[in-house]
């Protein structure tokens, strides 16, 4: 019988439920759901509603971790506790998928990664499903041949993220700076940073402006407009929000030699006869535009997203098979969170790296103030749809 990793799922919420849906469905085959654990007692009931007996059930992650019924973990609980609990599986031998973010700020991820670095024998994966779109994998393969030069200006536009104030009602620990420890940044974004930071790299300053519940009662961002500059002069904005009904997700890479464009679920490339530095050095005119062939972009197609994510964890756990994400990845897009927070904290651009511990300050005065509802309702909701394309 081929081998398959027995696996627990810590947090039966919104992405819980679906990734023990796609494991039972079979759409993991090398992965074997034996045991889930949540704190709250009416989502034990689900899960023994959904899976009867052939799942153990657990009230704490400690004695799901402690029963020797999981050799891997999914982290699918709030923000906060993907680092607490990512270490205590690390501790204890068991192989981690977190999901994103890797955390609310970067000073408890380090702790984190250095944690991971201690147990060789552990794999640690992070559930950045969008690099498995082939737009992106695609873009990235393009930017990063060298083929195009160099980037100059980088433009992300991602304002279909629009939520309800139902939605932010539906847990207790949402878009509150001691449940979430951030808005839109944190909890709809981290998938784009880490694919910014990933096709362009990581820029060295950040000047961020955050409105926290401009569109929403909520205490947190709902919107986000943030200025960047590269190391190699080159500059960029990021723009997001969950306020906007009818939002648009477009992201541009202007290169020397080429624009990239990703939007609705597909890749353009305009190839430019000249290269920029050349053609605006040497033309003998005022007003002019450059020669341009837009290009069929070939891919292979394949968008697997958390099932792609979870069987190349599977792989990398029983032979040695390149994970998806590293976890360790998972820092770069928490750095870019914290320090567009921490430029509107301070209210002045800052470089990176920024200082995690007065980034870590700034966040603990807010947690100190923040109006957590304790004991509020809980929703779960079916989040496939959000997920199936560049959303």
């Amino acid at each position: 019988m081929d081998k398959k990793v027995k696996i627990g799922i810590l947090g039966f919420g919104n992405m819980g439920t679906g990734h023990a849906r796609n494991i039972m469905e079979g759409k993991c085959p090398e992965l074997e759901l034996t045991a889930i654990a949540d704190k709250n007692p009416a989502r034990i009931e689900a899960v023994k509603e959904a899976y009867g007996d052939k799942v153990a059930t657990f009230a704490t992650a400690e004695e799901m971790f402690d029963s020797g019924l999981i050799e891997g973990c999914i982290i699918a609980v709030p923000h906060y506790d993907h680092t607490v609990y990512s270490i205590e599986c690390m501790k204890r031998g068991i192989h981690v998928m977190c999901e994103k973010p890797a955390g609310v700020y970067a000073k408890a991820v380090r702790e984190m990664n250095a944690e991971a670095d201690k147990h060789p024998e552990v794999v640690f994966g992070m559930m950045f499903n969008q690099r498995t779109n082939h737009v992106y994998r695609k873009m990235r393969e393009l930017v990063k041949s060298g083929k195009y030069g160099e980037i100059r200006r980088t433009n992300w536009i991602i304002t279909n993220w629009y939520r309800t104030q139902y939605y932010y009602d539906s847990g207790d620990w949402r878009a509150t700076w001691s449940g979430e420890g951030g808005g839109v940044l944190l909890n709809q974004c981290p998938h784009q940073l880490d694919l910014w930071q990933w096709i362009c790299g990581m820029p060295v300053k950040v000047r961020s402006n955050l409105r926290f519940g401009q569109w929403h009662d909520i205490e947190v961002e709902d919107d986000v407009t943030t200025y960047v500059e590269y190391e190699n002069g080159a500059t960029g904005v990021f723009i997001t929000t969950t306020g906007d009904a009818y939002g648009t997700n477009r992201f541009e890479v202007q290169m020397d030699k080429a624009k990239l464009v990703v939007e609705n679920d597909e890749l353009t490339v305009y190839e430019f006869e000249y290269s920029t530095e050349e053609y605006t050095r040497t033309l003998q005119s005022s007003f002019t535009s450059m020669p341009v062939k837009k290009l069929e972009i070939e891919t292979d197609g394949q968008n697997p997203q958390h099932v792609g994510v979870l069987n190349a964890w599977a792989g990398a756990i029983l032979r040695g098979e390149p994970l998806v994400a590293d976890g360790r990845e998972g820092i770069n897009g928490v750095t870019l969170s914290n320090a567009m927070h921490l430029s509107c904290f301070l209210d002045k651009m800052v470089e990176l790296p920024i200082d995690d511990d007065l980034f870590y300050e700034e966040l603990m005065k807010r947690v100190a103030t923040s109006r957590r509802k304790e004991g509020g309702v809980s929703v779960v909701a079916d989040t496939s749809s959000s997920y199936a394309g560049t959303k």
